[in-house]
């Protein structure tokens, strides 16, 4: 069946209304690690390559906890289209739960065991030590931005993504100000270099979370504040939780630890690359500001859709999306790339880490573009109720080609940096085709809800 890509207004409405506050929100989330790293870079390279490995556990916090939170929009998303809000809270409280219990146990990994935590990504001994400082501050944020991401991912899941905007916004203006205060020490206070950074992080994860709290209590029909609710789980319900989104946890988890497994390859390289690296994870971040926020609403969307019954409108929406992901990345990056010199004077970077800079921003430009349309395809399968066959091509790619190709060439033949960066992604170019391939079959469309289980033979019919 011929398959109209464009011309839907519906769809571009539902990315404004959905996909921009989120976009936006992930762009203040970018633009405040943009003003922590050049603000620290005032601090010398060392500090700012400290922060930055201090970053990447960060990252991999994310990845612990993010893998419940993903699995749990599936069912917010097919529960909100089934408009199931009992299913919502039940979801929301197992989600939630799991989320927390990793939020505390990374928080308490960075303030008790900094230096540990530091060697895993790095054996520079200046770096380690002007990190530990900054870790065991930023590790009170932890279950804070924990909690914040839970809320927030259900909140968008059903359709109030305007609080996370504004909570981000206030956490960004805290953030800012408090840097700027506690690193410099301005109005009185002493000047703390990166301690100050670190304290800045904690003081907007607690105005997060408030200003995201004030909303749900003064909202009556906030699933956040339905406390009762969230707990009341039986047997079934748990079973069918955990089935669904076991996969997404491992591909999660897994992806985190072949995450750490390359950082740690590039802690091991030369300074100036470890400083040019933390400069790109900034730069990053203005990526998946945009294609973060296309995800989200690809979520919401599709598995609203797929919940509802409406699985086909959910499968011409999907293969819209991963047109409109990769070419939205591409312009974008091609921006940061035009802009390149001014953006990259902004770190302070020695000549080395500049020019070091300067060539994944390069690289990216093809890389990246590939990997925001294996994250989107991935990322529509789970809303749509298929968990297992993203997450054993992602990790399989990861573990097989990526890491191995740059544990060679990063620590054994010792290449040039951008050479080893670049095997960073070179799974993505292999898991490209097979992604497309199982997207255009139709047969990641799993519904969680009877509407959709109803209607799920009528769809299959499609593809006879």
């Amino acid at each position: 069946m011929k398959t109209p890509l464009w011309g839907n207004r519906r769809f571009f409405e539902n990315i404004l209304i959905i996909g921009l506050p989120v976009a936006l929100q992930n762009l203040l989330t970018t633009s405040a690690g943009m003003v922590d790293t050049i603000m620290v870079s005032t601090q010398g390279e060392t500090a700012m390559a400290a922060v930055g490995i201090c970053a990447l556990f960060s990252m991999l916090l994310f990845a612990a906890y993010f893998g419940f939170c993903n699995g749990g929009m599936i069912f917010f998303a097919q529960y909100w289209g089934a408009k199931n809000e009992g299913g919502i809270c039940k979801a929301y409280g197992l989600t939630l739960v799991c989320m927390m219990v990793m939020g505390f146990a990374f928080g308490a990994m960075a303030i008790l065991a900094p230096e540990y935590v530091l060697r895993l990504y790095t054996d520079k001994e200046n770096i380690i030590q002007a990190g530990i400082p900054y870790l065991r501050i930023a590790g009170w944020s932890y279950p804070l931005q924990t909690l914040a991401m839970a809320i927030g991912s259900l909140l968008r899941s059903v359709e109030k993504v305007k609080i996370p905007l504004f909570a981000s916004i206030a956490s960004l203006l805290t953030n800012t100000f408090c840097n700027w205060v506690l690193i410099f020490g301005m109005f009185g206070f002493p000047k703390m270099g990166v301690r100050g950074a670190a304290v800045g992080t904690v003081v907007s994860g607690i105005v997060h979370v408030v200003v995201l709290y004030i909303y749900c209590f003064r909202d009556k029909h906030s699933f956040v504040t339905r406390v009762r609710q969230h707990y009341g789980w039986d047997k079934g319900f748990i079973k069918e939780f955990f089935a669904k989104i076991i996969f997404v946890v491992f591909n999660e988890v897994l992806y985190g630890v072949g995450q750490l497994l390359l950082n740690m390859i590039i802690g091991r390289q030369i300074e100036a690359g470890i400083a040019a690296f933390a400069v790109f994870r900034t730069l990053e971040g203005f990526i998946f500001a945009f294609f973060g926020g296309l995800a989200n609403a690809s979520s919401v969307m599709v598995g609203k859709q797929i919940g509802a019954g409406e699985h086909w409108e959910g499968y011409v929406d999907a293969k819209r999306f991963i047109i409109l992901c990769p070419l939205v990345t591409f312009v974008i990056w091609s921006v940061i790339i035009a802009f390149r010199s001014p953006l990259l004077h902004n770190f302070s970077l020695g000549d080395e880490a500049f020019r070091l800079a300067e060539g994944m921003l390069f690289i990216y430009l093809v890389t990246g573009t590939i990997r925001s349309c294996n994250y989107m395809n991935n990322n529509i399968f789970r809303a749509a109720g298929e968990s297992v066959f993203g997450t054993v091509i992602e990790i399989c790619g990861l573990f097989f080609i990526s890491i191995p190709a740059a544990a060679l060439c990063g620590l054994v033949l010792h290449w040039p940096f951008l050479a080893v960066f670049f095997m960073l992604f070179l799974d993505e170019f292999i898991r490209l085709g097979i992604i497309l391939w199982y997207m255009n079959s139709g047969k990641w469309v799993k519904p969680v809800t009877g509407e959709g289980k109803k209607r799920l033979a009528e769809f299959r019919k499609k593809f006879r």
